[in-house]
């Protein structure tokens, strides 16, 4: 694998600065427009105004996660970690997701009966499971639900999220073949991008679905002194 270009995030910094200056303008007009800054708007006009309005919204999105992209792979972003329960970091993350637009997908949690510490900014860690989460949870197609599962490994933590089939295969997969986790999906944004990065940043790992399943994860969390197979 060829190195990582280290002028790489610097260029991404550049793209922030250069996307999010016309995307502020563009935004400030919309909004004085469906305010009647230039006259009144008929109901076409602003229904048109309105669903340009949420368009804006989501680059703007996409350009704060571009920019946390940039700050991950330069080294450069913060992070205010103190000693936390990942169970407790796990129950914010599946509360703060957000409604499916078509349907209701039931997300089960299990969390072992101990704490589970670990040093960790919750805020920016509790984000990054979140955003995992609900990417799977936005793949599955049948109505089973998704359970994540949080329990004691050999290394320290982990997080097993799946259909219950795949808890099962991740409960019994073995070590060495773990495969890496596709963050290349569609309709997420760059969110898992940046969710790898930040698990990583938390001495973690993030996997894939184990073999012969579509979609699934388990996210190690290594403790300290343990070798990572």
């Amino acid at each position: 694998m060829s190195p990582i270009d280290p002028r790489w995030p610097k260029v991404l910094s550049l793209s922030v600065h250069e996307f999010r200056t016309p995307m502020t303008v563009v935004a400030g007009y919309i909004r004085m427009l469906l305010k009647d800054r230039a006259g009144a708007l008929n109901d076409q006009q602003r229904r048109l105004l309105e669903e340009a309005e949420k368009s804006c919204a989501r680059l703007s999105g996409l350009i704060a996660e571009v920019s946390e992209l940039s700050q991950l792979e330069g080294g450069s972003a913060p992070f205010n970690k103190s000693e936390a329960d990942l169970r407790a970091i796990l129950e914010d993350s599946v509360a703060r997701l957000p409604a499916l637009p078509d349907r209701e997908v039931a997300v089960t949690l299990e969390t072992g009966a101990q704490p589970a510490l670990l040093s960790a900014d919750p805020v920016r860690l509790g984000q990054a499971l979140s955003s995992v989460i609900a990417a799977l949870r936005r793949e599955l197609i049948g109505d089973e639900g998704l359970v994540v599962r949080q329990q004691r490994s050999a290394e320290g933590h982990e997080i097993l999220i799946g259909e219950a089939p795949t808890i099962a295969a991740l409960s019994s997969e073995p070590a060495g073949s773990r495969g890496l986790f596709d963050e290349w999906r569609g309709g997420v944004g760059l969110s898992l991008m940046v969710a790898r990065r930040v698990i990583e940043a938390h001495d973690g790992a993030l996997y894939g679905a184990p073999e012969g399943r579509k979609s699934g994860a388990r996210i190690q969390f290594r403790s300290a002194g343990s070798k990572r197979e």
